[in-house]
């Protein structure tokens, strides 16, 4: 694939600037002088209001019969944004990369410019429905061998059809948010009985999140080829999750309380046309050979992504070798005539890879426990402690050797209320 020059900004913004002009990631933003929330796009270190300056367009009259953009951006999440579909989506950033690159637009638009440091980030989706997958051939086979030792590693069923089940959507929150250490019952196997109280065995999980737009009726459904036209955009997802609560629950039904408490979300969407340099072939697969209805455009991303534990990396997971799609993952969802709704979320599952350095989250780094991470400051986690903060970063690679940045997703752990 052939991709265009990177263009230049008139703002003062390092080529190399991870949320440079090829980036772009749309946020919803507030600041003091104005509570009101609406929809910002971030470029290096300053937010765009860019309702406000699409409504100066609109009401000197420069706008045609396109989107109307600023009615959408002026509203406190990106939903309405999303509701216009695919084509909205590219004229909104043709039109965003325009007004930053073209010299005449400096004096109209620099009066809407705020410093990141100034502006307070909200989440930037009414999530409406949320699904997570369980995308990694070896993060699948990791908890196999933990969780069922004596068992196939894999379900009969993985590498046939993309595994996952649905959330709890009111408990996405943005990056930043407190995460408080859940209760619930938990049994060990040498327990005589379950007991209730707060998680001892804490974890993360370190995942990209795709959010979702153009809605769709119910009893249709979307291909792998047209997949691409309502994956708006992608986040880095901290699926937080109570590994011993989830161990005594999960049979014969799946997660529960032991994941949605808290899944923690990126405060800024890149969208997925940013990523075109970042598209990949999937590592295979032959054996067995997929249904149709899960053939057709199935991209892999080449996102690479890093994880810290109160300052100290852990982890730096690679999102190239997940076996399933984001395409195939929504038609999987769509297949059995699920409607989409604008605002959807799905997650990938936790990133993990053939090594201990590559692995997702704590269950498989520590191996349940049993080999601890050191960090920095000499002691040691198996799970996550009170006041523990965990960091998430990533990027992509963009055109021109640019870095498109995917931005970060933190909580710290407070105590049980």
């Amino acid at each position: 694939m052939t991709l265009p020059a990177q263009p230049t900004t008139w703002l003062d913004v390092p080529a190399d600037h991870p949320f440079g002009i090829n980036t772009l990631p749309y946020g919803v933003f507030s600041t003091s002088d104005d509570p009101t929330r609406r929809v910002g796009v971030r470029i290096a270190e300053l937010v765009l209001d860019v309702g406000a300056v699409a409504a100066i367009g609109r009401d000197a009259g420069l706008v045609g019969d396109g989107p109307d953009l600023a009615t959408a951006w002026l509203t406190p999440s990106l939903n309405a944004f999303l509701a216009l579909g695919r084509p909205a989506w590219s004229v909104a950033r043709e039109w965003l990369t325009e007004v930053l690159t073209d010299e005449v637009h400096r004096e109209g638009v620099s009066p809407h410019l705020h410093p990141i440091a100034d502006v307070e980030l909200h989440l930037p989706i009414e999530v409406a429905d949320y699904v997570d997958f369980y995308a990694s051939e070896d993060h699948a086979s990791n908890v196999g061998q933990i969780f069922r030792p004596d068992n196939a590693a894999l379900p009969p069923n993985w590498k046939h059809l993309p595994i996952g089940y649905h959330g709890r959507s009111g408990t996405v929150v943005v990056s930043g948010t407190h995460v408080v250490r859940p209760s619930g019952q938990r049994k060990a196997p040498s327990d005589p009985a379950p007991v209730f109280g707060p998680s001892t065995r804490l974890d993360i999980e370190a995942e990209l999140g795709y959010v979702v737009g153009g809605s769709t009726e119910l009893g249709s459904r979307v291909s792998v080829d047209e997949a691409a036209d309502h994956l708006f955009g992608v986040v880095i997802l901290n699926d937080w999750s109570a590994r011993d609560i989830q161990a005594w629950e999960y049979v014969p039904l799946g997660p529960f309380l032991g994941k949605s408490f808290a899944t923690s979300i990126s405060a800024w969407v890149t969208p997925l046309d940013a990523l075109a340099a970042a598209r990949i072939p999937l590592p295979g697969q032959a054996d067995p050979q997929v249904l149709p209805y899960l053939q057709g455009d199935a991209f892999g991303l080449d996102v690479h992504l890093e994880v810290t534990l109160n300052g100290t990396v852990v982890s730096r997971p690679e999102h190239a070798a997940m076996y399933w799609s984001p395409a195939q993952m929504l038609a999987h969802l769509t297949v059995n005539g699920a409607s989409i709704r604008d605002g959807d979320l799905f997650a990938s599952g936790t990133i993990s890879g053939p090594t201990r350095e590559s692995r997702g989250s704590l269950l498989e780094l520590t191996w349940n426990g049993s080999e601890p991470v050191t960090l920095d400051d000499g002691t040691t986690r198996g799970f996550l402690e009170d006041g523990d903060t965990v960091t998430m970063t990533a990027w992509a690679p963009g055109p021109d050797n640019s870095r498109i940045g995917i931005a970060e997703v933190t909580g710290t752990i407070v105590p049980t209320r």
